[in-house]
């Protein structure tokens, strides 16, 4: 994309994405700036992230991202975006940035080739990108609960603004007790 990267990454431990991002943020703002001697950051915001469950929605991603360029106007086949996964993903093709995830590796090539026969439903575009810019979690409702089980806080969108106040008839009542 002209301004935003995506990348479907799968870390083997806690914190891999968060320290890939910064290392690779250093490394290429110390390259940009040398070389056309400037200074200062090159990217305007930290990554933004979203836990994401593997099946539907893992495939789901897969498509979004592959297709980001076609909602853009950039390409009208995904097929002819350089920067793509997607010609190695259809094809099979070995590419050494590319490891394939084991729900991709479960499909037949035609199986993943008719993922694109039709664009992703609006409502699930719009989850997609929701999910990712809070940090939620992109699954089912019991998937969900699992992760802020484990991770001890919630991975899905609140209600905006304080808690309610207790009624002023509750707050009245003597506490007998």
């Amino acid at each position: 994309m002209t301004n935003h990267v995506h990348l479907l990454l799968t870390p083997k431990r806690e914190k891999s994405c968060s320290r890939l991002f910064q290392r690779l943020g250093m490394l290429h703002t110390r390259y940009s700036n040398r070389k056309y001697q400037r200074s200062g950051t090159l990217w305007e915001s930290r990554f933004r992230s979203s836990l994401v469950q593997s099946d539907f929605y893992l495939l789901a991603c897969y498509r979004y991202i592959e297709l980001n360029p076609v909602r853009a106007g950039m390409v009208g086949d995904p097929f002819a975006f350089p920067w793509s996964s997607h010609r190695a993903n259809l094809e099979g093709r070995f590419d050494c940035l590319i490891t394939p995830h084991p729900e991709y590796l479960r499909l037949e090539r035609d199986q993943y080739r008719s993922l694109f026969d039709e664009h992703l439903d609006a409502a699930l575009v719009d989850e997609i990108r929701s999910t990712t810019i809070g940090g939620y979690a992109l699954g089912a409702d019991a998937f969900k609960l699992e992760m802020a089980r484990l991770l001890g806080r919630s991975v899905t969108k609140g209600t905006a603004g304080r808690p309610p106040r207790a009624t002023p008839e509750a707050a009245a009542e003597p506490k007998l007790f």
